[in-house]
């Protein structure tokens, strides 16, 4: 996924392996090949509910749309996007540091398409990359929280993308039947296997009915809308 949203602030941003992006190979490639099994075992036993009119915006395809979830409900991501968003691939920007291999290879083993750059700050180097994927009919995904946080934040940097291709938000949300939340910084979910996992999905356009455009405050307050925490959390 796109992180804060999927973002870099230098070059080097590629879909292909290079000199200069790190990649994951021999006994490391095996373990991740398995780690990347359990998870797509795992997300195969959730219980997914929606009512009609969310998964008619679940399975908004009239055009390609940016896909924005929080960081803490990533682990469901795969599963989701296997289940609903069956039109188009979906991309999602991953550093080209060592531990992004990891990751863009993982990705890769469980239906995403990774982007290797920079993933620090939203910049114009990913804004090109991701819009250009869109431009060729592909989704992207965005978690606008990511890598780092703040938990449940939004930079602006978030809606360059959707603006210059003036393309819609497909904001997703989950509420978790049984989870255990992580002591991470963003309290990462990862929901028990067979737990019930209740969707929700708010369509955002780029402008709203009066024309003006979308405020990273808006995007803000629609995500945390569809995305209720326990009391305790």
């Amino acid at each position: 996924m796109a992180s804060s949203p999927s973002a870099a602030h230098n070059g080097g941003l590629q879909t292909e392996a290079s000199d200069s992006i790190n990649e994951v190979r021999g006994w490391r490639r095996f373990l991740l090949w398995l780690a990347a099994l359990l998870v797509r075992t795992w997300g195969r036993t959730l219980r997914f509910e929606a009512d009609a009119e969310t998964l008619r915006r679940l399975t908004f395809s009239a055009e390609p749309a940016a896909i924005v979830l929080w960081h803490n409900r990533l682990f469901l991501s795969a599963e989701i996007f296997r289940r609903y968003r069956t039109k188009r691939h979906v991309y999602g920007l991953v550093s080209a540091s060592k531990d992004g291999a990891w990751l863009a290879a993982f990705y890769r083993m469980v239906g995403i398409q990774p982007v290797r750059g920079s993933s620090s700050n939203f910049g114009r180097e990913a804004a090109r990359v991701l819009i250009e994927k869109m431009g060729e009919g592909h989704d992207i995904g965005i978690t606008p929280d990511g890598p780092r946080g703040p938990l449940y934040s939004v930079e602006p940097g978030v809606l360059v993308v959707t603006r210059r291709r003036n393309a819609p938000m497909v904001l997703l949300g989950a509420e978790f039947g049984r989870a255990k939340r992580l002591r991470s910084w963003d309290k990462f979910y990862v929901p028990w296997p067979f737990t019930r996992i209740k969707m929700r999905c708010t369509l955002l356009q780029p402008k709203d009915g009066a024309g003006e455009k979308l405020s990273a405050d808006d995007v803000r307050a629609a995500l945390q809308a569809i995305n209720p925490d326990p009391a305790d959390a």
